[in-house]
């Protein structure tokens, strides 16, 4: 007789495990904190990622000889028009060799091609605070949510992917 509590004490601590290791999943799911990060922009101005930090950013790393990121582009330019003012911002991080690809040349390639977005120089700590060890394939996608986090990597050009990205963060 004593025995029969023996049962239900078992199944309540497993509920009990269960619920709170999915409830504390929730929390991993958020990603990693984003490396933080000063590069120049265009105009030779310093951008902080921390700088950003409220609002929904899109870490872009990208290259103007890469066609995959160059069939990018149109897609980048809506999104910030349709979620600017909610707090979007995209931060396209060029792979460009500044000796071949000089800052004139990206800022008439920005123009070109009507880019509204910043677009910053890469250095190699920042890649390798992004990708370490790993070959990067461009175009890669960071989404990095209002509080600093990596919510998505997306890798190549799936304009799908990044939409719903958006769209979650942004409900």
């Amino acid at each position: 007789m004593r025995s029969s509590w023996k049962f239900p004490v078992l199944i309540l601590g497993l509920i009990t495990g269960l619920a709170f290791y999915l409830g504390c999943q929730r929390e991993v799911e958020a990603g990693p904190m984003a490396p933080d990060f000063t590069l120049a922009d265009l105009s030779g101005q310093m951008k902080t990622l921390s700088d950003y930090r409220g609002q929904v950013v899109v870490v872009d790393f990208w290259a103007t000889w890469c066609p995959p990121c160059r069939m990018t582009i149109p897609m980048l330019i809506k999104l910030q028009e349709k979620y600017g003012k909610k707090g979007l911002a995209i931060l396209g991080i060029s792979l460009d060799d500044p000796q071949q690809f000089p800052d004139q040349y990206l800022l008439a390639f920005k123009e070109k091609y009507k880019i509204n977005y910043t677009i910053l120089r890469y250095t190699p700590k920042v890649m390798q605070d992004y990708f370490a060890t790993e070959r990067p394939a461009i175009p890669t996608m960071f989404v990095v949510d209002r509080k600093g986090r990596i919510r998505d990597k997306i890798v190549g050009y799936q304009p799908d992917a990044l939409r719903k990205s958006l769209d979650r963060l942004f409900k």
